[in-house]
């Protein structure tokens, strides 16, 4: 075993990537990828195993979620769905998301996955922002589409999922699709239409919505592949059959959840587990044995997590593991040594954005992990450290982490997002030298040795990320901002030993406030209400003024600074 493990490392990362060749063709859709061809080829395969936390069970074939998504392609388009619109899906886990994401895509409209977690304003923003012209939304957050819709006239339908009793203004899901015909001729999407619309957190603004391409899904699945030790397939032995069931907790509604998880395992045509429910660690280990995962994502405050409340969990669970993908910040040494003692795994950890997802990370099948490392450029990504003036750094010297538009072969890499809904200035920014053969730039700090191991370094801008939710400053800055007691506010992560970091503000009084606990348990609530329950700051700290530069910018950094020194002080 030893031996067939290092004759799979000696295969080589470099010898993937001479031989890798991107494959695109001039037409290519999401929703035929991961359905159509399966639905004709083996329907009565296993897509989605569903799971609540109210014991509900079921399981879907390939060929019932084809039927599915049909009726509600018809529905759409009688209710006035055209190509190019936005759809907005505020859905949890279940089969009732895939069916949306299928549906909206055969029809050639966009798919604009939101979190059920955002509050009003968060929801507002976002589609207004888009344009949406109908949301697909779960019954428990109705009540916050409902507040938000007042400000979106461009918003015509609610489409109510889970739910009998209906109130003005909405439609039933299931009576929606009882009334329509399961057969569809989907409309043919070209590899560059849009798919998909993800709202990113920004630093100096409102979030901003990546325009993701059909091809882009294409374009993450090297990653996933190798990520998941060769998901579905034996590198050796193309031919052997594979049982592979994936599951991971993170949310559909993100990037992570959507294309690190659902779509790529429909692409192989897999099964995926939707569990609804709120993620415990016990839980996780009952579902990984009850339901035989074999592939999974699992962010680390989710493995560290796992981790404390069962430090053996093979003695207690009988588990079909071959591989893990960790993201969002990194695994530590702990969490790694714990899962190679104690799960019989190497985690592989990966590196990647909405923009230019699954670029970097390990597969421990075919090259060695280094403990600490963000893991090399999977196949078919040409990344570098590149300086301010776009030039590649030597070994060792920081710089800003960047995936070029072509790669090793110079053939145009199709993981590239189409840019940032209706704001050109962002999405130039975004890229340095010209756009069709530059390098796109992720914002983050790293170092790369001689082998190409990227070592992170920290944020370049304002971003940060709690317990795998990347936080945008200004979006909190901003809800702070309307609370009348407040003059100013700067958001900045302090260091936590147990998740990474806490979302923390830093306040201004406006005149004739006063800093009690009292507004801190308001300011609080202000925030939960309004955005999603983990962004509101854990901690408030009441300052005369906020450090800013001549220009009349907020020195984050500085504030930044200040509670790292006090973490290492402690």
């Amino acid at each position: 075993m030893a031996q067939r493990s290092q004759g799979d490392q000696m295969y080589g990362h470099q010898r993937l990537h001479s031989e890798f060749r991107w494959a695109v063709p001039e037409y290519f859709s999401i929703a035929d990828a991961c359905c159509g061809r399966w639905a004709r080829d083996t329907p009565n395969a296993t897509s989605i195993l569903f799971e609540s936390d109210g014991g509900c069970r079921a399981q879907y074939s390939y060929g019932q979620l084809q039927r599915a998504a049909n009726r509600l392609s018809n529905a759409l388009q009688r209710l006035g769905v055209q190509r190019g619109d936005r759809v907005a899906i505020v859905l949890p886990q279940r089969f009732e998301t895939a069916v949306a994401h299928i549906a909206i895509n055969q029809l050639g409209a966009v798919a604009m996955p939101l979190s059920m977690l955002f509050g009003p304003e968060a929801l507002e923003y976002r589609l207004q922002d888009s344009g949406a012209v109908l949301a697909i939304a779960d019954a428990g957050c109705r009540a916050t589409l409902h507040a938000a819709r007042a400000q979106c006239p461009a918003l015509r339908e609610l489409i109510v999922v889970g739910h009998e009793a209906l109130e003005p203004g909405e439609l039933g899901w299931l009576q929606l699709l009882q009334a329509e015909d399961a057969r569809y001729c989907p409309i043919a999407c070209r590899a560059d239409d849009a798919a998909i619309l993800i709202y990113t957190s920004g630093t100096t603004g409102p979030p901003k919505g990546a325009l993701i391409p059909q091809r882009a899904l294409l374009g993450n699945l090297s990653g996933f592949v190798a990520s998941q030790n060769w998901f579905g397939f034996d590198p050796f032995d193309p031919a052997k059959p594979s049982d592979a069931v994936f599951w991971s907790p993170a949310d559909w509604a993100w990037t992570g959840g959507l294309m690190d998880a659902l779509l790529p395992t429909l692409y192989f045509g897999r099964p995926i587990l939707a569990y609804q429910g709120r993620f415990q660690p016990q839980r996780a280990f009952e579902l990984l044995e009850q339901h035989g995962i074999t592939h999974s994502f699992l962010f680390p405050t989710a493995l560290k997590a796992m981790m404390n409340a069962v430090p053996r969990p093979r003695g207690q669970y009988r588990l079909r593991l071959q591989a893990i993908m960790s993201a969002g910040e990194a695994v530590g040494d702990a969490v790694f040594n714990w899962c190679e003692e104690q799960l019989g795994l190497t985690i592989n950890e990966m590196f990647g954005q909405t923009e230019i997802n699954y670029v970097v990370g390990n597969c421990s099948r075919l090259w060695p992990a280094k403990p600490g490392s963000m893991g090399r450029a999977y196949p078919g990504h040409r990344v570098a450290v590149i300086d301010e003036a776009g030039k590649t750094c030597p070994p060792g010297v920081p710089g800003d982490v960047a995936v070029h538009r072509r790669d090793v072969h110079g053939e145009p890499d199709p993981v590239f997002f189409l840019g940032y809904w209706g704001n050109e200035a962002a999405t130039r920014a975004k890229f340095t030298g010209d756009l069709a053969d530059s390098w796109c730039r992720t914002g983050d700090t790293a170092v790369m040795d001689a082998e190409g191991y990227l070592w992170y370094q920290g944020r370049s801008d304002d971003v940060f990320k709690v317990a795998g939710y990347r936080i945008g400053p200004s979006e909190i800055e901003n809800c702070l901002l309307k609370h009348p007691g407040v003059a100013n506010a700067a958001v900045v992560p302090k260091p936590d030993a147990e998740r990474g970091a806490l979302v923390k503000a830093f306040v201004v009084l406006a005149a004739g406030a006063s800093g009690t606990a009292a507004l801190v348990a308001e300011l609080q609530q202000h925030v939960k209400g309004r955005l999603a329950p983990y962004e509101y700051p854990k901690e408030i700290e009441f300052i005369e003024a906020l450090p800013m530069t001549t220009t009349g910018k907020v020195q984050r950094n500085v504030l930044r600074q200040l509670e790292l020194q006090r973490a290492q002080a402690v």
